[in-house]
């Protein structure tokens, strides 16, 4: 039984490190997206939009599939699927083709996300402490690897293809292979019989507040990736090379955080974590908002990832405690919020920041931030100190490896 569970763990958590770099491949080749295919500026704002749009569109579809379909097995077949349309991103020439691939890729990712949260949530019961920070850890360390590796390619300027070519070849593989090992919780028939009831409104109502963090906590982590550099150079008047440092040191204090995160959980409870953690962060905005000069504001962006880093995963974890019969259903509703958290961020502070200044901008989701505070206890059932929650393994929910379907 411990043999199947480290493996489970050791297979998911390679999952979640090739989910990160093929995420940073994209993301941080959107300029050289753009110029192959002479998308417009106009119409480029589209396209990175309807990405997660469809995400949560395949999330949705997920907690659907998920009553008749073990999580192991949509993450085992959405993920290769991920890849290609990374590779096919790459490698097309017309206007149309792009559209299929980003198109292709959103609705996968959504399906990709909502089951690895699913198989880490699970798993984190059957070992009865927190886990789940460790699996967003190696997704951090996958998306600094990707990141790395697109700047290679620019570096060099490589064509697109030809930088995601390798990263496919390898990680494809590796995935599918890793694939065996995954190890399911509830099946689709105990979600069946024990979440029918909370399947609908009383799910919702309880599960608000984490949504809530969830959108709050994305709202911030696209502030930083999306509007960092441009803060730096144009507010607080940094070089251009600098401006690119801030990305990358919340990028390195986000593993940090999460690779420690866990023992943090278990030591003072998910509640205490994610308390700290909102107002760590909503310091870094301050600190960003008030920065006289680059090299403050590179602090605060600094604490903002140590702060905004153990938010999410506790979501996640939080979902499956409070619904540990319908984990996966809360899981997937819970997972959309991801994406409208990333939908709203980013336009949100460019307004504000037109309209009146980017230092205020920054301050907005500070305060959003700040409002976790008041939802910090539905990350600490009662009974609950420890985050992972008091249930030890039981035979019905693990040892169900995925490659005994």
């Amino acid at each position: 039984m411990t043999d199947v569970l480290r493996r489970g763990r050791a297979s998911l958590a390679f999952s979640f490190f090739a989910q990160g770099v093929t995420f940073a491949l994209l993301v941080t080749r959107i300029p050289a997206i753009q110029n192959r295919y002479g998308i417009s500026d106009a119409l480029l704002p589209a396209f990175l939009a309807a990405v997660p749009i469809l995400a949560g569109v395949g999330s949705v579809t997920t907690e659907q599939l998920v009553k008749r379909v073990r999580p192991s097995r949509l993450l085992r077949w959405s993920q290769p699927v991920v890849l290609l349309a990374l590779l096919g991103v790459g490698s097309g020439d017309r206007l149309a083709e792009v559209a299929v691939a980003l198109g292709a890729f959103g609705l996968t990712v959504g399906a990709l996300d909502a089951s690895m949260n699913m198989l880490g949530v699970s798993l984190q019961r059957a070992y009865g402490r927190s886990i789940m920070l460790g699996f967003h850890a190696t997704y951090s360390l996958g998306g600094i690897v990707g990141a790395s590796l697109a700047w290679v390619g620019a570096h060099w300027h490589l064509a697109l293809w030809v930088s995601y070519l390798p990263v496919v070849v390898v990680l494809l593989p590796a995935t599918l292979v890793g694939s065996r090992w995954y190890v399911d919780g509830e099946g689709p028939a105990a979600q069946g019989e024990q979440g029918g009831a909370d399947a609908g409104s009383v799910v919702f109502r309880l599960l608000l507040p984490l949504c809530l963090v969830m959108t709050f906590a994305y709202i911030g982590d696209s502030t930083v990736s999306n509007w960092s550099a441009k803060y730096l150079q144009d507010t607080l008047g940094s070089s251009e090379q600098l401006a690119t440092v801030p990305y990358n040191v919340y990028m390195v204090t986000t593993l940090l955080g999460r690779s420690i995160g866990d023992f943090g959980v278990r030591r003072f409870g998910a509640a205490a974590v994610v308390r700290a953690g909102a107002l760590v962060a909503a310091l870094g905005f301050a600190v960003v908002a008030g920065a006289p000069g680059a090299w403050v504001g590179m602090l605060g962006f600094t604490l903002l990832g140590l702060g905004l880093c153990v938010l999410v995963p506790q979501t996640f974890a939080a979902a499956g405690r409070l619904f540990p019969g319908a984990s996966d259903v809360a899981i997937a509703r819970l997972n959309i919020f991801n994406y409208v958290g990333f939908l709203i961020g980013s336009p949100l502070v460019g307004a504000l920041g037109d309209a009146w200044s980017y230092r205020g901008a920054m301050l907005v989701p500070m305060v959003l931030v700040l409002v976790t505070l008041v939802y910090a206890r539905s990350f600490a059932p009662s009974g609950d100190r420890y985050g992972g929650g008091h249930e030890r393994p039981r035979t019905a929910d693990v040892g169900r490896g995925s490659n005994g379907l």
